[in-house]
């Protein structure tokens, strides 16, 4: 009897404790939906936005002239559902600008006098230079041109069904050549760490404060909310700074990442990215009641961060509704901007998209972290 009492003892009171945790995870609404959205998350992105093979990737062509061959070519590359034609640029130098901007990822240059030569059995030239910055997101286009397009010239009669190629398909891997994957992975991983460390730094700072009870002495002084604000910040941007200098300097030093830009241009676009993401982080602080919620806001949203801005995955490959949430991240710009100043040589001209869009982002966060800040105040 007693072993049984024991037991249903036993069994209450864990049985109490369970309906205790359960009463306490109702009321901590923040936490329960993190465990339901970040499942839903990881599926909705990992199943529909992500995708190993991209397709319809952005190419620009520089065509000398329009005839029946070069048509061909260009039907050719576009039935292959790798390549989707969405600029024709008017001098090769306007090509080049547009690949380094990273408007197109491909750009197809038919020289003149392609059908003539062809007929005549010269063995003519077709250039296609790639942006291999991201080496998985061009290898399987470049992979299939060759095959596709002797057969569209087969059908054209340009070439003979034999089968012997009449021309030379030269292919240009502009930045990478060799497909060094360390070269696009170092400059993506300076922007994840960053975003990373600079959320969860400030994301706990105000609710650090407020579990320890000193901000109600942080309001007793003569201080704005704004002082308490960049106060706050502006110790992390040293440190962000410093985490900057580290991770660049050991990629080069490591594993030859080259800087091919400006180093002003990219510390400015650094110091830039880092305060939208102290700024994003603060306002996180400012809604979470507590620090494990303040973790919680800032992993949903780191997560889709790293898989929708294209340091994981092609951002060419993702859907449209994927690549336009891509968009609103800052991670998205700045690996672009980053990539482009340490790889491509991109100057501002070049960039001028994405810096424009870090600085709205940047004004963004700052204006609602404000706000956010006043209210909790109030």
């Amino acid at each position: 009897m007693r072993a049984l009492a024991a037991a249903a003892g036993f069994l209450r009171r864990v049985g109490a404790m369970i309906v205790k945790e359960f009463i306490q995870l109702r009321r901590d609404r923040v936490t329960f939906a993190t465990m339901i959205m970040i499942p839903l998350l990881q599926l909705i992105l990992f199943g529909y936005a992500i995708n190993t093979t991209p397709r319809h990737l952005p190419t620009a062509v520089f065509a000398h002239e329009n005839t029946d061959a070069s048509r061909a070519v260009l039907a050719a590359l576009r039935n292959t559902a790798f390549f989707s034609f969405v600029k024709e640029a008017g001098s090769a130098e306007e090509a080049e600008h547009m690949i380094r901007s990273g408007e197109v990822l491909f750009f197809v240059e038919i020289p003149a006098g392609f059908e003539r030569a062809l007929r005549r059995g010269d063995q003519p030239q077709l250039l296609v230079a790639a942006d291999a910055t991201d080496p998985v997101g061009s290898a399987n286009a470049l992979a299939a041109l060759a095959g596709v397009v002797s057969s569209a010239l087969v059908r054209e009669r340009f070439v003979d069904a034999a089968g012997e190629m009449p021309f030379e398909i030269v292919q240009h891997r502009r930045y990478n050549p060799a497909g060094t994957s360390q070269l696009n992975i170092v400059p993506g991983l300076l922007g994840t760490i960053l975003t990373m460390t600079m959320l969860i730094y400030t994301a706990l700072s105000v609710t650090r404060e407020t579990e320890r009870g000193t901000m109600e002495s942080l309001l007793s002084m003569p201080i704005h909310p704004v002082e308490i604000m960049l106060g706050k910040i502006i110790p992390y941007v040293l440190v962000g700074i410093v985490q900057a200098v580290l991770i660049l300097g050991a990629g080069m030093v490591l594993f030859g990442v080259p800087l091919e830009g400006s180093a002003a241009f990219l510390a400015a676009a650094t110091l830039l990215f880092i305060t939208v993401n102290l700024s994003v982080g603060y306002t996180f602080s400012t809604l979470a009641q507590n620090q494990l919620q303040a973790v919680q806001m800032s992993f949903m949203f780191f997560l889709p961060s790293i898989l929708l801005s294209g340091f994981m995955f092609p951002f060419s490959g993702m859907p449209l509704w994927a690549q336009w949430i891509g968009e609103a991240l800052p991670l998205t710009h700045y690996l672009r901007m980053v990539r482009g100043i340490l790889l491509k040589g991109s100057g501002f001209s070049d960039l001028t998209v994405d810096a424009a869009a870090l600085v709205a982002l940047m004004f963004l966060a700052m204006g609602i972290a404000v706000a956010r800040f006043r209210q909790t105040l109030d």
